[in-house]
């Protein structure tokens, strides 16, 4: 097997549901402007398109697994996407797109070598999540797609253990390989009845503290520096407590494929950070 396999781009990915809302919803709710977020997914559909990839790993906050990190491994899913967590208003997406099996049978396999706890799921049943399907409906995914789960008896650095274990996968592999992140930064909820502090539901000033703003613009700098080094030791005592959306699990096995602590890959901005009911959320693009 060729052992030329790269990553040749990653990004940290916005999925929150408001952007599947009509463009007179989101300018209704958006004081008269879309989120910047839109606009942001034409961006990075375009850094995509520059790194020619073969496959896309997303990186699932919402597929929450249990003792395995699961890779969803199918030939491929189609169905017609309803959220039970807010179905009034995510509903009648339709979805039809490839999966990977033969490379999530890599993974697993690398896996098992390393003793990691991780397997392939070959069910075409299995139940889809908003933060895999926004992202193939926003970013008109044609590419082969491989979804990975979101353990969530797992701490930062199991995270980063499965992500070496797809970068290592990605190596042997042969394939020139896209990672996206599919999650928000900070992720406290404003409580039900929040009365916004801006009338553009977007606008950060809606995030759900000034100190979780204020974390997440560090954050930002430090992806713009490159600096994962320090991300990734403040993760367990800081960031995952926050917390971020899936305990940072969807970063974590990025840069764990990335080379974990090592990588220094500086981040894009590709977006303005926006609120989503209180998270916080921004497009953010790596070089491979």
């Amino acid at each position: 097997m060729s052992n030329d396999g790269k990553i040749t781009g990653a990004a940290i990915v916005s999925h929150h549901p408001g952007l599947m809302q009509t463009d007179e919803f989101r300018l209704t709710d958006g004081a008269g402007r879309d989120s910047d977020l839109i606009e942001g997914y034409k961006r990075l559909r375009a850094r995509i398109d520059a790194a020619r990839p073969d496959i896309i790993i997303i990186f699932d906050t919402h597929w929450f697994t249990t003792g395995y990190h699961l890779l969803a491994g199918a030939q491929g899913y189609r169905g017609n996407y309803v959220s039970d967590e807010m179905p009034w208003y995510l509903h009648g997406v339709p979805y039809d797109y490839r999966g990977a099996p033969e490379f999530a049978d890599l993974i697993q396999q690398v896996a098992e070598e390393r003793e990691v706890m991780a397997m392939s799921i070959k069910d075409p049943a299995l139940p889809q999540h908003y933060a895999t399907v926004n992202l193939v409906k926003q970013l008109n995914l044609t590419e082969q797609v491989l979804t990975a789960s979101n353990c969530q008896n797992c701490e930062s650095h199991h995270f980063l253990e499965m992500g070496a274990v797809i970068g290592e996968a990605i190596r042997r592999s042969g394939k020139h390989v896209v990672l996206l992140a599919s999650g928000a930064l900070s992720h406290k909820f404003n409580p039900i009845d929040w009365v916004r502090k801006s009338p553009r539901i977007f606008d950060a000033a809606n995030v759900s503290s000034e100190a979780n703003i204020k974390s997440d613009l560090e954050v930002v700098e430090l992806f713009k520096q490159g600096r994962h080094d320090v991300i990734v030791d403040r993760f367990p005592t800081v960031y995952a407590k926050i917390p971020w959306e899936g305990l940072g699990g969807h970063y974590l096995q990025m840069v764990g494929a990335m080379g974990g602590r090592d990588c220094r890959a500086k981040g894009t901005v590709l977006s303005e950070y926006e609120n989503a009911r209180g998270t916080g959320n921004i497009h953010i693009w790596f070089e491979g």
